[in-house]
């Protein structure tokens, strides 16, 4: 059971969440991740649970262009091409992530929480999930206008999703 954040979240996504940490330990993996529009989230819930600190490795809030740059090593030209929130960037985030860091798993999440600007689609998202020894995955959601913090849930269920399957990917 998560210590703080539990009150917050859906009974499904804490058992998932739980699980997850579970199968981790088990397998004597580590994680790793990278967040813009999630703001740290991920990595809060996945050290939440006591008990199973030693699987999570490190954790990146890079909301700005210039952070996923300077701390992940994003190209500049491949945001310009494609935007920050992106397959490509996304990619790019999850895959320096593990290159940069002790993990088996990283992942990596940057979307629209909520609104940001004209043409930008609230609730587009894109989580990818590098490990080593295995090919990259990304996920291109669209979660819809629902709200920064329902948007923000969703993102979690979603990477939570993706790490079961590379747990599965590993063994």
């Amino acid at each position: 059971m998560a210590e703080t954040l539990s009150p917050a979240l859906p009974d499904a996504l804490e058992r998932a969440v739980n699980a997850a940490l579970q199968r981790l330990h088990e397998a004597g993996l580590k994680v790793g991740t990278a967040e813009s529009c999630t703001g740290g989230l991920l990595a809060s819930l996945l050290t939440d649970v006591p008990g199973y600190g030693h699987v999570f490795e490190s954790g990146l809030v890079v909301y700005t262009d210039a952070a996923k740059q300077r701390l992940l090593g994003v190209d500049s030209g491949l945001i310009k091409a494609h935007g920050a929130v992106s397959r490509p960037v996304a990619v790019a985030m999850a895959e320096n992530l593990c290159a940069r860091s002790e993990i088996d798993l990283a992942l990596a999440i940057t979307g629209f929480a909520g609104w940001a600007g004209p043409g930008d689609e609230p609730g587009l998202v894109y989580l990818a999930r590098a490990g080593r020894g295995m090919p990259t995955v990304c996920r291109e959601e669209h979660f819809g206008d629902i709200g920064r913090g329902a948007t923000r849930l969703k993102c979690i269920e979603a990477a939570v999703a993706l790490l079961e399957d590379g747990i599965a990917h590993t063994a």
